[in-house]
């Protein structure tokens, strides 16, 4: 998965998928699904120091300074498709994908609406599916790679006032493993990682009572980083983790008892 390569002479460049990326070790191209803030930040920063060559997606606003960066509508297929193509033609083949991207429109059920359920559903799960779908096409010319979709512990345990979120994390994982089945004798492996209770800039707007309250459902008595799920994630991408696929892997602080 990694290719290190060790001490270069100076006289050679080091070309990778069509691009030079000079005279350093080169261990891959790794693209996130909304890596512009929060979670998706995180999981850029950390496989960038791990040596990535980082693509960052983003939908609105602006790219975070520091990293390359495509824009993508995930619930829109060209969209998609123009962001790797443009990702491939700049930087190359990317051979880690990160799913992260998604949204929430939150609701009893007896008040949600079919539009609130369904854009969730698009955004979270098929999102998902546009973007590793389109991925595949450069891993199978690889013969290697990695899919990680960003899950959630409420799509194993569930949550009130969030149907559509949960049923989009669970099906996270059925999609994963038909991955996983698909491509594995390709060296392809499909994962999800579920976080559980995330320090975001949401959640530190909650009152400090609330913030209590949650953290005492959780076995650990706290939130989780966002750096830690990172650190899950630079593992599962690693040569360390070749052998791992079709797993559910939680970071949850117990909330999810291994769901």
């Amino acid at each position: 998965m990694r290719l290190a390569v060790g001490p270069v002479d100076s006289r050679v460049n080091i070309k990778t998928y069509g691009r030079v990326v000079g005279k350093v070790t080169y261990v891959g191209i790794a693209l996130i699904t909304g890596g512009n803030r929060g979670i998706g930040l995180a999981i850029a920063q950390t496989l960038k120091s791990d040596g990535y060559e980082v693509v960052v997606t983003y939908r609105s606003g602006e790219s975070p300074q520091g990293f390359n960066a495509v824009k993508m509508d995930v619930t829109d297929s060209e969209s998609v498709d123009a962001a790797f193509a443009e990702c491939e033609s700049k930087y190359g083949i990317p051979e880690v994908i990160v799913c992260n991207a998604g949204i929430t429109k939150d609701g009893l059920v007896m008040r949600m609406s079919d539009e609130d359920f369904n854009q969730v559903i698009d955004a979270n799960l098929g999102g998902a599916f546009r973007t590793a779908r389109r991925a595949t096409k450069g891993l199978l010319k690889l013969k290697r790679g990695r899919l990680i979709f960003i899950g959630s512990v409420v799509g194993a345990i569930g949550s009130a006032g969030q149907v559509n979120y949960s049923a989009s994390k669970a099906g996270l994982l059925g999609m994963a493993r038909s991955f996983a089945r698909e491509l594995g004798s390709r060296g392809i492996t499909a994962n999800v990682i579920a976080p559980g209770f995330v320090e975001t800039d949401m959640t530190a707007e909650l009152t400090e009572a609330r913030r209590e309250e949650i953290a005492k459902a959780v076995p650990m008595g706290r939130f989780c980083s966002a750096d830690e799920i990172a650190s899950v994630v630079s593992f599962i991408a690693s040569d360390r983790a070749g052998y791992i696929s079709g797993a559910l892997i939680p970071v949850d602080g117990g909330l999810g008892m291994g769901h």
